[in-house]
């Protein structure tokens, strides 16, 4: 839009201000505080100056909303496979090798740059910013589904909804050796690791620091050596299912980070050319944060970790 947008109503309900303008507008109370700083916020006809002020029901308001300031990050015309998308949110089966977000020497060629090109003049600005909200990632090497919002609305929803555990996700994985027992939960704490920033690791469960990370994992297929194991997160922590199967004895297949490939498998991965952690998020499940439904996603089993599989179904090593 070229102009500020404006937004009126009237209150529904006594509450803070942020809240209720939050609730009113579909804004986050991150946008309207900073709206409410600007001087953008009008409450009964007088500009408001506080967010934290207690505001009546009925009270009318008006919200001068203005244009989405051009994101840092530049749009780049990067094909995607979309699973799912609508006014509010898109859903991504992400390939592996796609970076999610820009940082430092990944400055473009990422998801985030080509979300910016896909969804150009469809972006309502999060948080004043014209770009994709993400509310989640997976690794660079890790294929497969990712939810994105596209408004502040669908931002803070899904958001409420990763920090309260209650997203759906299932990954594929194959992992070294056969996990006994074949079905379990592995409730580790995770935190970074002190020998080196970038990796994970895990532990005690009385610690102060890290995060608790819960992992519940079952045995689909026995192969040769390995296996081909589902994984369901109840929390979802940097690094989770590949650093809490490492912790079990059981790294997962390729993972240059956490577990040396057995050395009798090694010659089907250099044969294959797989060169990454044989992880693929395969379901993606959450209520629609504007409509309330209930939404499943499922993404097939790429075809590199299908070769894998089936390579390793009948290796003769």
């Amino acid at each position: 839009m070229s102009s500020s947008e404006i937004i009126t109503g009237t209150i529904e309900a006594p509450a803070r201000l942020d809240k209720a303008l939050a609730e009113a507008t579909g804004l986050s109370r991150a946008r309207v505080q900073g709206l409410i700083e600007d001087g953008r916020v009008e409450i009964a006809g007088r500009p408001a100056t506080s967010p934290s002020a207690k505001v009546a029901a009925g009270t009318a308001f008006a919200v001068h909303v203005p244009p989405a300031a051009p994101a840092a990050a530049g749009p780049e015309a990067i094909p995607l496979v979309i699973a799912f998308e609508d006014a509010h949110l898109v859903v991504v089966d992400k390939p592996a090798g796609l970076v999610v977000h820009p940082a430092a020497g990944n400055l473009t060629g990422t998801l985030v740059n080509a979300l910016l090109h896909h969804c150009r003049g469809q972006l309502s600005g999060i948080n004043g910013v014209a770009r994709p909200g993400i509310v989640h990632r997976i690794d660079k090497d890790t294929s497969g589904l990712l939810v994105v919002a596209k408004t502040d609305a669908a931002h803070e929803g899904l958001a409420a909804q990763f920090a309260a555990h209650t997203v759906h996700r299932r990954y594929l994985a194959v992992c070294a050796g056969h996990p006994s027992p074949a079905q379990g939960t592995i409730d580790a704490r995770l935190g970074r690791s002190d020998g080196d920033r970038k990796k994970m690791t895990v532990l005690p469960n009385n610690s102060s620091r890290g995060k608790s990370a819960i992992t519940h994992y079952r045995t689909l297929e026995r192969l040769d050596g390995s296996a081909v194991i589902e994984c369901r997160l109840e929390t979802g922590r940097t690094h989770q299912v590949r650093v809490h199967c490492a912790s079990i004895g059981h790294p997962l297949l390729g993972d240059p980070a956490y577990g040396r490939t057995p050395k009798s498998l090694r010659p089907v991965l250099e044969r294959l050319g797989f060169a990454r952690q044989a992880l693929h998020a395969a379901q993606l499940g959450f209520v629609h944060p504007v409509s309330g439904e209930n939404v499943l996603f499922r993404s097939d089993c790429p075809q590199d970790m299908a070769t894998l599989i089936d390579q390793l179904r009948h290796s003769d090593r």
